[in-house]
C-alpha cells in the first residue's frame, strides 16, 4: 500500500516515515510540507534518520494525493480541511490525527467522506480507544444521579489547544454511554464562585507543563466511592503505529467516516 504523508518535517511526522518504512505491506508515496519550510528539497527518510528514499519533501499537496492509496494527516485544522477536500477529489483515503478541529472542520472531514473513506480520531492509539470503551460502558452503567464524571488531562508546554482531542474522544464516550449531547452537559471551566456541580455534567480540566506526551483520567465519582480509569502515552510512536494500522486498514473499504474503534474491531 502506497501511504503519503502530510507535515512531513514534523516530529509527528518524522515517526511516521519511520513507522511506514519498517511496516511490511506499506511504501512510502512521498511527503509534503508548508511551503515555507526550511526542510523542503530533502530527502524525507533521511529527515527522519533513516537510509535515503529518493523522495523529496515538497508542498505539492495534489500530485501527492494522486500518487498515494492513503495520506496520513497529524497536521492543523486549516490544513486539514484542505486535505479531506483533496481526499474527496482524488478518491484517496484519508487518515485524520488533527486535533483542536472544530464542528465546522469535522462538517468538512464528513463531507469528503461521503466520496473516499476516512479514519478520523482525535487519538490513534489502541490503550485510548479500548480505554473510551470502558468509559462508555462505565457511565452506560452509573447513572448520572449516583455518579459525577471529570476528565483530567495533561500535555507537555507546548500542546497550544485544550481540552485536548483525546479528552473530547473520551468525554464522547461518556456522553454516548448515558445517551446525551457532550455540547449540552460538557463544564470545561471553573472559577470563583461557580455554585454547586450541576447533575449529568462532564467536567473537564487541562494540565500543561514539561514534556508530557498525554495522561488522561475520567473519574466517576459517587458518594463513598470513586472510580479512575487512565491512561499515560510514553512515547509518541504509538500515535504513529496506529495511524499506519488505520490507514492499512482502510485498503478497499467503501467511502464512510471511521473511527479507530473499526479499525480496532472495538
Amino acid at each position: 500500500m502506497k501511504i503519503g504523508l502530510v507535515g512531513c518535517a514534523g516530529r509527528m511526522g518524522r515517526m511516521l516515515v519511520q513507522e511506514i518504512l519498517k511496516t511490511e505491506g506499506c511504501e512510502l508515496a512521498g511527503g509534503i510540507d508548508r511551503a515555507e519550510s526550511p526542510c523542503l528539497g530533502q530527502d524525507i527518510a533521511v529527515l527522519a534518520g533513516c537510509p535515503a528514499a529518493g523522495l523529496p519533501l515538497t508542498a505539492d499537496a495534489a500530485a501527492l494525493f494522486a500518487a498515494a492509496d492513503a495520506v496520513i494527516d497529524f497536521t492543523a485544522p486549516a490544513a486539514t480541511r484542505a486535505h479531506a477536500k483533496l481526499a474527496a477529489e482524488t478518491g484517496t483515503a484519508l487518515v485524520v490525527g488533527t486535533t483542536g478541529l472544530s464542528d465546522d472542520d469535522l462538517a468538512v472531514i464528513r463531507a469528503a467522506a461521503a466520496k473516499t473513506p476516512i479514519v478520523q480520531s482525535f487519538n490513534m492509539s489502541l490503550g485510548v480507544n479500548l480505554l473510551a470503551a470502558l468509559v462508555k460502558q462505565a457511565a452506560a452503567a452509573l447513572g448520572p444521579d449516583s455518579f459525577d464524571i471529570e476528565i483530567v488531562e495533561m500535555h507537555h508546554k507546548h500542546k497550544v489547544d485544550a481540552p485536548s482531542g483525546t479528552a473530547i474522544l473520551l468525554g464522547e464516550a461518556a456522553a454516548a454511554g448515558r445517551g446525551v449531547d457532550l455540547a449540552a452537559v460538557s463544564q470545561r471551566g471553573r472559577d470563583g464562585i461557580t455554585g454547586e456541580r450541576k447533575t449529568g455534567d462532564i467536567g473537564f480540566a487541562s494540565l500543561r507543563g514539561g514534556d508530557v506526551v498525554g495522561e488522561h483520567t475520567v473519574t466517576l465519582a459517587g458518594a463513598g466511592e470513586r472510580i479512575e480509569l487512565t491512561h499515560r502515552a510514553t512515547q509518541r510512536a504509538i500515535f504513529a503505529a496506529g495511524a499506519v494500522r488505520a490507514a492499512r486498514w482502510l485498503e478497499g473499504r467503501k467511502p464512510g467516516l471511521y473511527t479507530m474503534v473499526d479499525v480496532l474491531g472495538l
